[in-house]
């Protein structure tokens, strides 16, 4: 009996899923006990740790998002950051008490260090490309366990964005007969889910909205020289207040008026794009508060003129359930509800879900759908030309 078919076998798997985002933080791991799949899946979260990255680790992945960065250091940096997620793998299991042998699967993202979607501005006409690291294979070796891996590739293949690949499994854990709902991550990079009231998988919608975090993250860095990463609990943000005139020249960015399926990245709201915020900032004398509560507003502006152009129209929503780091950001949250007015806004918590492990956790669903030899992507939302089984297999 090989590897797959005894996996299939079994009523219920242990998978430990495993992703870094776009903030480049740390590796997100998430044992979960899964059964079924397809629409018969069902997965219960058992535990979930959060490994930040040492800051010379995070130093050296940032610095591959430069289009200059040597390939001899993407290399180097593909076995050191599967080292450290194979690390994480081993961690969460030992905090359940759970040994790698009682382990059926670990499902890795890995860390993403270059997206380029088809249809976005760096499509040359060849197509899209996307690129993780974190070698599935040291991971297999290190942790004694199965690996599915590499998720994107796959649906870029098929003419798809790549991402949003979390869909699958907000529709596995929030779809409801009679409420419409949109679940709302707000990482490094801000993505929705909408689920229609009754509806299939087919009838999902989804796409990245914009930045998250990322934007807020990298002013609060370089406004404290380095001596903090993120705004924590959006203290900083609430201090200030927001400057329209900034705020405006950052809702004219192209990609909010671009029509889904889309997703995006550093590679258009990273480093020269923050370069350029700061510029502007200084030039019209923008205090550091005011600018971190103008950057949070430009989320919360960008997330709700989504839903305004792209999902109300046709969808009457019931819910906004938020998930993601930026869902711990009070201030953020704030700005986020007065312009949802009308809308019922819940955490990922209110439906015992860890807004901090949603991620990992949805990735643990789509390497069981792998090994079970399922597609998992949703073509409605990356604009793949059909549905694929995603990722690759790496036996221990």
């Amino acid at each position: 009996m090989d590897l797959i078919e005894r996996y299939a076998r079994k009523d219920v798997r242990i998978v430990v899923g495993l992703m870094s985002g776009t903030s480049a933080d740390g590796i997100d791991a998430a044992l979960v006990r899964i059964s079924g799949t397809g629409d018969g899946v069902h997965a219960s979260l058992v535990r979930f740790r959060k490994v930040a990255y040492e800051a010379r680790v995070r130093r050296a992945v940032l610095a591959l998002f430069s289009p200059e960065a040597p390939v001899v250091d993407v290399c180097r940096m593909n076995f050191v950051v599967g080292r450290l997620f194979a690390e994480a793998a081993l961690g969460v299991m030992e905090a359940c008490g759970v040994p790698a042998a009682d382990v059926d699967l670990v499902a890795s993202h890995g860390q993403t260090v270059c997206h380029l979607p088809p249809g976005g501005p760096y499509d040359d006409g060849s197509g899209g490309s996307t690129l993780q690291i974190g070698e599935p294979a040291v991971i297999a070796e290190l942790t004694g366990v199965t690996v599915a891996a590499d998720f994107r590739p796959q649906d870029v293949a098929v003419g798809g964005q790549g991402a949003p690949l979390v869909p699958y499994a907000d529709y596995a854990l929030f779809r409801h007969r009679e409420k419409t709902r949109a679940v709302q991550n707000i990482g490094g990079i801000a993505n929705v889910t909408l689920l229609p009231a009754g509806g299939g998988i087919d009838d999902v919608v989804a796409f990245d909205t914009g930045p998250g975090n990322m934007i807020i993250d990298a002013l609060v860095s370089a406004l404290s020289r380095g001596e903090r990463t993120y705004d924590k609990d959006g203290e900083l943000s609430g201090l200030g207040r927001v400057d329209e005139d900034l705020l405006k020249w950052l809702m004219e960015h192209e990609y909010l008026a671009r029509r889904p399926p889309k997703s995006t990245g550093r590679e258009e709201f990273g480093e020269r794009f923050v370069g350029e915020l700061l510029g502007r900032a200084q030039a019209g004398d923008v205090s550091a508060e005011d600018l971190l509560a103008t950057a949070a507003a430009f989320t919360a502006e960008s997330i709700a003129a989504s839903y305004r152009d792209f999902l109300l129209p046709e969808h009457e929503i019931d819910e906004v359930i938020l998930g993601g780091g930026g869902s711990y950001n009070a201030t953020l949250r704030r700005m986020l509800k007065e312009r949802l007015p009308g809308l019922s806004v819940f955490l990922h918590e209110d439906f015992g879900i860890s807004g901090d492990a949603k991620e990992a956790l949805a990735f643990a669903i789509l390497g069981n759908e792998t090994m079970m030899g399922r597609p998992a992507n949703v073509p409605a939302a990356t604009g793949a030309r059909r549905p694929v089984i995603l990722g690759k297999i790496v036996p221990a």
